[in-house]
């Protein structure tokens, strides 16, 4: 009959077929129970059969309430899909549907077993005793199960306060994973190599990580190359134009190449560039990293990073003299060209462009707007307790 009448609500489907054992238990309970009831007086066994079917009936009920339960939670995780790319806030209701799912599973459970307890004589009059000294016994259950109490609560804190949720790229125990799986006591990250790190959930709330995916799922990466003094940074740059162009792991959002390190006898390149996920930004660094490096092989193995060990052009030992060496062409003075007289593109990570000076704007701080009107609050704040410290003037 739930069938026919749920025939095209996939909700009441999903209920028929999950509380159909457990329904037809129940039934089968209730009548054996009102059967014996009715029943002529056959024996001392009929009292303990009832009381047993009476607790088979409180389960079966705990059993039913838990199966609609999980049923809800389904129906609702359904209209958040995450196969999608924006997906934060499907992410965030899904991780605490989750979460309330089995806390009020847990909860169904201790209420059926507390009723199931109040059938027998002996467990009433445990129970009052019990309520008499609660205050001493949650003392001692307290700290016997501090730890336990400390993750139920950050489990609980962790889905309400969106620190983590599901599906979230992080970085933990320096291991880069994703949240596969977020309970009432420990979080489950699933690696990049498949294994699985178990974690209590006290420790996001008492441990700094990183979340890649707090905000959005796009990040930038480094590339970086140690190369030679002689390296053509702009045929470098033109290169990495080509490599991302071609690359369909590229967001299109940053593309910078810049010499962040001169000192000893290497220059330290960083190629910074952008992905719509940490997945993807990962092949995306490898592919610019092999490109770059076959570049430097095969159009400029002058840049090759070498350790050098030679004396200035035109040094002399002491006490003898020889002709000086002929300039390297690789190191003589070249006549300025136009590709010389600058980079290819003016583009930097924090200046160039307008995306990047919004990103700059993140990390330049308050305004100077702000910085006076904090200043102007600072004063008022120091004048008020000044004013209120100073001892009022004498009557007339």
């Amino acid at each position: 009959m739930v069938r026919r009448v749920g025939r095209g609500s996939p909700v009441t489907a999903d209920l028929s077929r999950r509380g159909r054992t457990p329904l037809r238990a129940l039934l089968v309970l209730v009548a054996l129970t009102v059967v014996l009831e009715a029943a002529d007086d056959l024996g001392d066994w009929t009292e303990v059969v009832v009381h047993v079917l009476a607790l088979a009936v409180i389960a079966t009920i705990g059993w039913l309430v838990a199966v609609a339960v999980f049923v809800a939670a389904d129906a609702w995780l359904a209209r958040y899909d995450v196969d999608v790319a924006d997906n934060r806030h499907a992410r965030r209701v899904r991780t605490q549907i989750s979460l309330l799912r089995r806390l009020a599973v847990v909860l169904v459970a201790v209420l059926t077993l507390a009723a199931m307890l109040l059938t027998f004589p002996g467990a009433r009059a445990a129970g009052a005793s019990i309520l008499a000294s609660a205050g001493v016994i949650s003392i001692v259950a307290g700290l016997a199960a501090q730890t336990s109490l400390a993750n139920v609560f950050a489990g609980l804190q962790l889905a309400f306060t969106d620190a983590i949720r599901v599906d979230d790229v992080v970085v933990v125990e320096e291991e880069w994973g994703r949240i596969e799986e977020i309970t009432l006591t420990y979080v489950v990250v699933h690696l990049w190599d498949d294994r699985r790190l178990v974690l209590p959930s006290t420790y996001f709330t008492t441990t700094p990580f990183e979340n890649w995916t707090r905000k959005e799922s796009a990040v930038l990466g480094a590339v970086e190359l140690d190369v030679d003094w002689t390296t053509p940074f702009d045929r470098m740059r033109e290169e990495l134009d080509r490599l991302v162009a071609g690359d369909e792991n590229w967001d299109e959002r940053v593309k910078v190449l810049q010499v962040t390190d001169a000192v000893g006898s290497l220059v330290r390149v960083r190629v910074l560039v952008s992905a719509q996920d940490a997945g993807t930004l990962w092949d995306l660094r490898c592919a610019v990293r092999e490109g770059l490096v076959g570049w430097l092989q095969r159009e400029a193995p002058h840049a090759l990073p070498r350790v050098r060990n030679e004396g200035a052009p035109g040094y002399e030992t002491a006490g003898r003299r020889g002709p000086r060496p002929a300039p390297d062409p690789r190191t003589a003075p070249r006549p300025a060209r136009p590709a010389d007289r600058g980079p290819a593109s003016n583009e930097g990570l924090f200046t160039g462009s307008l995306e990047a000076r919004r990103r700059s704007q993140a990390f330049t701080g308050p305004s100077e707007e702000d910085q006076a009107e904090r200043a102007r609050n600072d004063r008022a704040a120091a004048d008020g307790g000044t004013a209120e410290q100073r001892p009022a003037p004498p009557a007339p």
